[in-house]
């Protein structure tokens, strides 16, 4: 094992203090991703360009990582395409629909960057000699979706119906709003305020908690007709009188004119003595115990993502168990989508809200590596949960907060997902200039979020490993926003049109289907009187790029690495190949 080096690597220049790195990655591939992100952990550029970075330094030899698009796919349209992330994303409109961002590259590029860090943790701690990570665009996307892949390969049928509609809202005074309500109570106070038909709110409420989980919500149409006849003022007051959140849809411009740049996540050291934890195992996080008390998406996927790097992991659940083990649809009694994030791991009731079961915790925390939780600001401190409060006990964890905002945003809403995208312009992003600037009733920054928090937790490892102090890691749903819109955010701040053209990325229609160009590609004649078959034997005998869209997932099943865990529900390959 490596004899830690100096605390000021840590303090000063990141987890990569001390680092080199060769080569820029693939054009286009994860856009710079990969790069930007070792700079940002302190990683010193060398020089060199091509489709392979190279990191070196620090006595842990070279590590090399890739990123490329798959097999089947060719660019970012294609990769949405196969990998069902335009059939998610199309439910809201009825259609499939392509994402105007770099969703599927971006999620690589970070993927990528883990790998890689987890990579030289390997290395540091003595292990086997990890020399190259891989990780498509493709396995990327499958993950994105393996949510909804799940629940598409479950015994029984979604909790709601997968039919088109949704948030969010206009205000007769043209105000476009998004509303968060995680109460059926608070739903219900909300529109009364507003009056709405009972009947309208009672059978709205469904698809709208479901929302996350099926990327529709088709409530009543009465309950629009409700928010179009009052002002943005009466809306506002209606959810500060029953508890609800609202956000105006904010543009892109708003937030670059606001942003300040930050890294997606920061580390904070402690002065802490840790001597090393030998790795145990085959995967580069074997021997290293995680404990996670996550709820919905976020934590639960980062530490997802640990386990499937080899570490064991701890889930904190509730008296009687996590609650959504009974969402449906289920596969042999436990719900597809909780098996989606939480497969692999191990759980612990802990009534947190009594003082001797918060006590049991704390001993759990002594012999673990990483404490991770993304409950509500301020509850781990009023709990006697927060970082210092476990750092009492163990001095070398790394403690790990997922959040909604970190704490940028003084006048913040509920940091969730679509609350997140609507604060942020993420609207704008993701659709082209001829689509309503809606958000995506795909869980887009849950899930980058899970991935940027895992990228944190991984980094802050081996920052531990190479300083011999714990740290503090902070990561959030609005380092995920401003991670997958800075390309869109950089032309708003230039004065230019942040929007991809009128167009952009949407599959074209056959007779019986869809098919996805190359973002290249000006198709050279119609293509809806052709099978889908006949469109793509045609187009690539006349040369132009096309792949078929997936529009049921369930036809994703049999894909390559696809398989059944031992509640037969269905399970995406690990993103990682390790040299």
């Amino acid at each position: 094992m490596a004899t830690p080096a100096t605390p000021a690597i840590a303090r000063t220049a990141g987890p990569l203090g001390g680092l080199r790195f060769e080569g820029s990655g693939p054009p286009g591939a994860a856009d710079g991703l990969v790069a930007d992100h070792l700079r940002l952990l302190g990683a010193r550029p060398a020089g060199g360009s091509g489709g392979t970075i190279t990191v070196a330094g620090g006595g842990l030899g070279e590590v090399t990582v890739r990123t490329t698009w798959g097999e089947a796919a060719m660019d970012e349209a294609t990769v949405q395409a196969v990998t069902g992330i335009m059939a998610v994303h199309g439910r809201r409109d009825g259609a499939p629909r392509g994402l105007a961002v770099d969703y599927a590259a971006t999620a690589a590029g970070v993927l990528a960057v883990q790998g890689l860090l987890a990579g030289l943790l390997a290395r540091a701690r003595g292990g086997t000699g990890v020399t190259g990570v891989e990780v498509t665009a493709e396995r990327a996307g499958l993950l994105a979706v393996s949510q909804y892949l799940a629940a598409a390969g479950a015994e029984e049928g979604e909790a709601a119906e997968l039919v088109p509609g949704g948030p969010p809202f206009t205000t007769a005074d043209g105000v476009v709003f998004e509303l968060e309500a995680l109460d059926p109570g608070v739903w219900a106070a909300f529109w009364r305020a507003l009056d709405a038909p009972e009947e309208a709110m009672r059978r709205g409420w469904r698809p709208f908690q479901f929302r996350y989980a099926t990327a529709c919500a088709p409530f009543p149409e009465s309950l629009h007709e409700v928010a179009r006849v009052g002002t943005w003022a009466r809306v506002r007051n209606a959810a500060l009188l029953s508890g609800a959140d609202v956000c105006r849809l904010r543009s892109l411009a708003e937030r670059a004119a606001e942003c300040d740049d930050a890294p997606p996540w920061e580390f904070s050291p402690r002065d802490a003595a840790y001597t090393g934890r030998p790795a145990t195992g085959a995967l580069p996080l074997s021997g290293f115990t995680v404990l996670e008390a996550g709820r919905r998406i976020q934590a639960p996927l980062a530490a997802r993502l640990l386990g499937l790097l080899g570490a064991r992991v701890i889930r904190i659940e509730p008296p009687g168990g996590d609650p959504l083990r009974g969402m449906p649809p289920a596969c042999s009694g436990v719900s597809a989508r909780w098996l989606a994030l939480n497969r692999g791991k191990d759980a612990v009731e802990v009534d947190i809200k009594n003082p001797s079961e918060r006590e049991r915790l704390r001993e759990l925390a002594v012999d673990a590596d990483v404490f991770l939780h993304n409950w509500a600001p301020g509850k781990a401190a009023e709990l006697g949960l927060d970082h210092e409060h476990l750092a009492a006990v163990n001095p070398a964890l790394v403690y790990a907060y997922t959040s909604g905002w970190a704490g940028r945003l003084p006048d913040a809403p509920l940091g969730t997902d679509f609350m997140v995208q609507a604060r942020t312009g993420a609207g704008e992003a993701v659709r082209p200039a001829d689509e309503a600037p809606f958000p995506s009733l795909m869980t887009l920054l849950d899930v980058l979020g899970g991935l940027l928090g895992a990228e944190a937790i991984t980094a802050g490892l081996l920052s531990r490993e190479r300083t011999g102090h714990g740290v503090r890691v902070d990561s959030s749903l609005l380092g995920a926003a401003d991670v997958l819109t800075a390309p869109a955010r950089a032309r708003a701040a230039r004065g230019l049109g942040p929007r991809r053209p009128p167009g952009f990325r949407r599959p074209l229609s056959t007779a019986d289907g869809w098919i996805a160009v190359t973002d290249d590609t000006v198709m050279p004649y119609e293509v809806s009187e052709l099978t889908t078959r006949q469109a793509l034997e045609r187009l690539r005998a006349d040369g132009p790029a096309a792949v078929p869209v997936v529009t049921d997932l369930a036809g994703l099943l049999d894909s390559p690495g696809v398989s059944r865990d031992a509640h037969g529900a269905p399970a995406v390959p690990t993103p990682w190949s390790f040299a």
